[in-house]
């Protein structure tokens, strides 16, 4: 079985290509770029490529997207050429073609401003009943590409899941004031507590999804580091979230402390993968857990795949200030 895999020169659509081809999987990588795991070159927006790409796939797993670093370098249009009529193109090739599965990555910013509840209130606790409120162009593409793969499901009978994902790129913060404060491993070990997970979870929730697709027929999923919160924690890490960790975690206090490492003070929201791992049987391995294991052991925390990709970048240029311009 052929399996289409789109964005195969970006961070995820790289580390699709490699795992497949490393299992033995018949795959076949797009992407606008060259790179080592592309085979066919060319835009979605470009339907008659997506068609001539997609002749003999079986499976399609939709990676290639503008994302929330392209908010303050590229127009609202190109968002909706690339996200949407992209989208679109490969829906539509993946249904006439009688593709068997289509896994469309989305992600965890179309909640929005749903994240950020008032200063006085609790963190939030999302899961995939809360109501996505876009607030960028990034957002509302993904949305609107999300209800064309339900449209697609509902009418034409393709089976698809969507995965709303949570940070996994390895770059810096765009926040400066993380930045300064805290050193990168630092953020991104914090963040598997609530609102990360690790490259190679996230590619085994893909390949979960798509064996699960035809069976599931439609479902929308977040996937996230499962989280070691519970819903009565959530005033707590408002105003107090290193309590509620070293409450977890007593020994992250030494652990931390040995590296010069900090808890973030306050957490806003939580991530709630539980509905991913039931229904997609997905296991991830990378969270909070696997981050104090290493620590006492002396060892990397991030997964050998994250390692082997590194950093990629958004943009051509590189930025004095920051990852990526910040709109």
């Amino acid at each position: 079985m052929t399996i289409l895999v789109t964005g195969s020169a970006g961070h995820l659509g790289e580390a699709l290509v490699r795992v497949l081809r490393g299992a033995g999987r018949d795959v076949r990588g797009i992407d606008i770029k060259r790179s080592d795991f592309t085979d066919f070159i060319g835009t979605i927006g470009d339907r008659a490529f997506v068609s001539r790409a997609l002749k003999g796939a079986r499976a399609v797993i939709h990676a290639a997207t503008l994302h929330k670093p392209h908010v303050a370098s590229h127009r609202y249009s190109e968002f909706v050429e690339t996200n949407i009529a992209g989208t679109l193109n490969l829906l539509e090739e993946a249904a006439e073609a009688g593709v068997g599965a289509f896994v469309f990555t989305s992600t965890t910013s179309a909640f929005g401003s749903a994240l950020t509840p008032a200063p006085d209130k609790p963190a939030a606790w999302i899961t995939e009943d809360v109501m996505a409120v876009p607030r960028n162009i990034y957002g509302v593409s993904k949305v609107a590409a999300e209800g064309l793969c339900e449209l697609f499901a509902r009418r034409h009978g393709l089976a698809t899941i969507i995965l709303r994902t949570s940070r996994f790129f390895p770059e810096a913060d765009d926040d400066a004031n993380v930045r300064s404060r805290y050193e990168i491993a630092n953020v991104q070990a914090n963040e598997l507590l609530y609102r990360r997970a690790d490259i190679e979870d996230v590619v085994s929730a893909h390949l979960a999804a798509l064996e699960r697709a035809k069976e599931i027929r439609f479902g929308r999923y977040i996937v996230s580091a499962p989280t070691p919160f519970t819903r009565d924690d959530l005033a707590e890490l408002r105003a107090d979230a290193p309590s509620v960790v070293l409450r977890h975690f007593p020994e992250c206090e030494a652990l931390y402390a040995a590296r010069g490492w900090k808890l973030f003070p306050t957490i806003d929201r939580v991530y709630v993968s539980a509905s991913a791992m039931a229904s997609l049987g997905w296991r991830p391995k990378y969270d909070f857990r696997h981050v104090l294991k290493s620590l006492r052991n002396g060892k990397d925390f991030l997964s050998p795949l994250a390692r082997e990709i590194g950093s990629k970048g958004y943009h051509d240029t590189v930025f004095a200030d920051g990852p990526y311009p910040v709109a």
